[in-house]
């Protein structure tokens, strides 16, 4: 009997950790005994309007054979004010639902991926039609600081109690890392105070970690004539450049980074090189152009996913100074992991939100908002000796195999099997 895996999610060419993480546990299937993987998605328009961060089209790889990515129309015209593209994924949802196949769903964002695949189970359910889905729900930590916790502040209960029940209404409840979950549980246990809710305690009993997977096959074993011949492409040279590899957003502290690399000693040999789009992107070029070190400073806007480990295992170092903001905070960081898999210079990087759980001990740690501190650091990595740099490096993958898509993948499905099997 054909077994299907449906994953609901800002799928490429949307710049994000967990894009990726979607593909890496839609191949992982294919492996692991489903014969159908089809991702739910956004359609490219309703992306570029977002405003979202995109890679470029052409840059985006190919999905093995048996995955397939569905971009539902929206349903409605004009007289439809919102929810349009709501309407035709939870529409398309409730056929999948419906149509015989034994499904696996699972979403990874609760707003609005989550709450539309528990309405399209629900919907499903009273058709009267046969359905057989297990539900699993992955919460990212921008569900809790640009959704739960903006409900909390304003007072909004009906909101708040949407996602939460949503999302605890799914057979399986993951995050992606014992901080994201700890959020979830703070801020639901700040509703319970004021409504007499129960929400800190189902979480707390409900939430269980998945980090994000992601394909270590890419990043391990990479040639050395190969990383060359990518690093000379872009005029670049081994050891030549300090990398930053993420979102051009403030939350990302590439501000600090820009301040700290003009205070080290790097620019006298190295350059600065900044990979990545986002919505501070043109502050962020004008902060470098006004930068004393203006001339050793690069961007790149074009990096896609097959470039990033050469550039990674090219560099000298690799430098993460994420801070906490409002609007966002690092809930693992997945950037982290895939450098450490590529090799390289050591990662320079905060302790902000899980950050410390996908690097362990294995990077070098600055405070947040320390340009001074990032400047010793860079200055400490370019320093050390071939020796000191290789057990950095093979301290830092050892610590990242254990989020390989397979490991990720079998745990994580583990509990799903366990669902399945209570139900027979």
């Amino acid at each position: 009997m054909t077994r299907r895996l449906v994953i609901v999610v800002r799928a490429d060419p949307v710049i994000c950790g967990h894009s990726g993480e979607a593909r890496n546990l839609a191949e992982a299937a294919l492996t692991r005994g489903f014969d159908e993987v089809r991702i739910v998605t956004w359609p490219i328009e309703r992306l570029q309007a977002a405003g979202l961060p995109l890679k470029p089209l052409e840059s985006v790889l190919p999905y093995s054979d048996g995955i397939v990515v569905e971009r539902p129309e929206p349903v409605g015209d004009y007289k439809v004010v919102d929810g349009r593209y709501i309407g035709g994924l939870v529409g398309r949802l409730v056929e999948l639902f419906t149509d015989g196949t034994p499904t696996v769903a699972m979403s990874l964002y609760l707003s609005p991926h989550t709450t539309a695949v528990t309405d399209a189970v629900e919907v499903a359910r009273r058709t009267g039609l046969p359905v057989d889905v297990v539900t699993v729900a992955e919460a990212v930590g921008s569900d809790v600081t640009n959704v739960v916790r903006q409900c909390v502040e304003q007072g909004r209960f009906g909101a708040a109690a949407h996602v939460l029940e949503g999302y605890l209404a799914s057979d399986v409840c993951v995050a992606v890392s014992q901080y994201t979950k700890d959020l979830i549980v703070q801020e639901a246990r700040v509703l319970d105070a004021r409504h007499g809710t129960t929400y800190g305690d189902r979480c707390a009993e409900r939430i269980a970690i998945s980090f994000p997977a992601i394909d270590a096959s890419l990043f391990l074993g990479l040639d050395d004539d190969a990383v060359d011949r990518h690093l000379a492409a872009r005029g670049l040279a081994r050891d030549g450049y300090v990398f930053y590899l993420s979102r051009l957003a403030r939350a990302k502290g590439v501000d600090d980074l820009i301040a700290g690399f003009a205070a080290s000693s790097a620019p006298a040999t190295k350059t600065l090189v900044i990979a990545g789009r986002g919505p501070e992107e043109q502050e962020l070029r004008d902060l470098a152009a006004a930068s004393p070190v203006a001339d050793r400073i690069v961007f790149l806007t074009d990096v896609d996913d097959a470039e990033k480990p050469f550039l990674f295992a090219g560099a000298a170092a690799y430098v993460l100074p994420t801070k906490p903001r409002p609007e966002f905070v690092e809930t693992f960081g997945i950037a982290l992991a895939e450098k450490a898999l590529s090799g390289g210079g050591p990662a320079i990087t905060t302790v902000t939100g899980g950050v410390g759980e996908a690097v362990g001990d294995t990077a070098l740690i600055v405070d947040v908002d320390a340009p001074s501190q990032i400047a010793a650091a860079i200055d400490r990595a370019i320093g050390m000796d071939a020796g000191e740099r290789a057990e950095w490096e093979e301290r830092a993958r050892a610590h990242a195999l254990q989020f390989d898509r397979a490991n990720v993948f079998d745990a994580l499905f583990a509990r799903v099997d366990a669902v399945q099997a209570a139900r027979v």
